[in-house]
């Protein structure tokens, strides 16, 4: 529900407010698991965002984990494309890792697609620190990457 009314944040502070109602409601605080995040990028370009965003998922503190799946080699377009589903349907979310180019990478533009016909929610965050980026289309507001946006978006 979250997701409709404002894509990726919405979800984040509905998930929130239901932990803190959670909370009340029965007196103790509940361990939640982390988040399983479906990294999306653009293949050619930005691979090193990829690395990045799982080295953030191993600090103490990351309320999320990456599903790595991301395909080591070229594969058929029907392998690959099947892999990537089965990856998403098992994700919490899906996170688009946006570079210059990213907007228009056949790959990530069907992973989003994916993601929409799976209902699994979606945000974008800004890969780089200067620059302008052009959102991915349909796939939500374009965010900065740091630490707290990270832990608010996929916590």
């Amino acid at each position: 529900m979250g997701q409709l009314i404002a894509p990726g944040l919405g979800a984040a502070l509905v998930g929130g407010a239901s932990y803190l109602l959670g909370k009340n409601i029965i007196g103790e605080t509940v361990m939640f698991t982390k988040r399983r995040v479906f990294v999306s990028f653009d293949f050619d370009e930005d691979r090193a965002l990829k690395d990045f965003i799982i080295q953030q998922a191993r600090n103490p503190d990351s309320p999320f984990n990456v599903i790595d799946h991301s395909l080591k080699e070229a594969a058929p377009e029907r392998s690959w494309k099947d892999k990537a589903r089965s990856a998403i349907k098992r994700s919490d979310i899906v996170l688009v890792m946006v570079g210059p180019k990213t907007y228009r990478a056949p790959g990530v533009l069907a992973e989003v697609s994916m993601a929409r016909e799976e209902r699994i929610p979606i945000v974008q965050v800004i890969g780089y620190k200067n620059g302008a980026y052009t959102p991915v289309p349909n796939a939500g507001r374009l965010y900065r990457w740091n630490w707290e946006n990270l832990k608010n978006l996929l916590g």
